[in-house]
């Protein structure tokens, strides 16, 4: 019996009533404002075009919206941009495939057995509380200064939220569904399959969406090593030609990949994740 079914089944709480008026009161947030997650970059947008035009904010220190705009517009007619970008875009994928696949697996083998968890617990917390940042010197000893170190420190940063949040939900699977699973006689691959995955899911989906922003934290960084191409190793070469207008094109980047990244791993927990009722429906 999955998870799923057992949400299906139960029957939703009416609304609650007003004790002064009597009505019924929808209590949460309500329903969800169309394109409601562009309200907050648009409102930022807003202040950035005031602050430009009363010159409350200096264009040498932060240039205006349209000056950003037409720089990226001649990054792009040069071909800079979308191959920069693309560099980034290969680099971030692929330590973020790397790192959710093994969190996943780290927080299975720690979540379903005692014996895992004692061997594979501790040393991701301790990473956990060791900063990416303060590894790269090491990894460079390690690992040379080419495309594996940014790579594996990708991954390292990535799969910590992952695991976390994937293991807190496997611990947290009711234990009226373990017995349930052992009273119908469910294998141990059946419960894995029908209890463990479905219920771990919510943990799951919240590590991706925390990874899925790690994963450009520790992209702007790696591509400030020795790199020769990427958005990082863009900025880095505006910041040594004081190009501050490259600079802000390469944050903007960064912000829009990170927002429609996230947009995207939330559409697929709304689909994964149909069967529940919570304060976002």
């Amino acid at each position: 019996m999955s998870a799923g079914a057992r949400a299906d089944s139960a029957p939703l709480a009416p609304p609650a009533r007003s004790a002064r008026t009597g009505r019924r009161v929808r209590l949460g947030p309500g329903r969800p404002i169309p394109f409601g997650f562009a309200l907050g970059p648009v409102l930022l947008l807003a202040a950035w075009v005031i602050g430009s035009l009363s010159g409350a904010l200096d264009t040498e220190t932060l240039p205006a919206p349209w000056d950003v705009a037409r720089t990226a517009g001649d990054l792009i007619a040069e071909g800079t941009l979308q191959s920069n970008l693309l560099t980034s875009l290969q680099r971030a994928a692929i330590g973020l495939v790397l790192g959710v696949s093994i969190g996943v697996v780290l927080a299975l083998v720690s979540g379903l057995s005692r014996i895992g968890e004692a061997l594979v617990d501790g040393p991701v917390q301790i990473k956990r509380s060791i900063p990416t940042l303060a590894l790269i010197p090491l990894f460079i000893v390690w690992f040379g200064i080419g495309e594996e170190m940014k790579l594996i420190v990708i991954t390292a940063s990535v799969l910590v939220p992952v695991y976390i949040n994937t293991h807190a939900s496997l611990r947290g699977v009711d234990a009226r569904y373990v017995e349930l699973a052992q009273t119908v006689g469910l294998s141990r691959w059946g419960f894995i399959r029908r209890v463990a995955l479905p219920g771990s899911l919510p943990g799951f989906f919240t590590g991706l969406r925390l990874a899925v922003t790690i994963s450009w934290l520790a992209l702007v960084v790696v591509e400030q090593v020795n790199a020769t191409s990427g958005i990082g190793y863009l900025m880095t070469q505006a910041r040594t030609y004081g190009q501050i207008d490259v600079i802000v094109v390469g944050l903007v980047i960064y912000g829009l990949l990170g927002l429609f990244g996230d947009l995207a791993v939330r559409a697929l927990e709304r689909r994964a994740l149909a069967w529940r009722q919570t304060l976002s429906d």
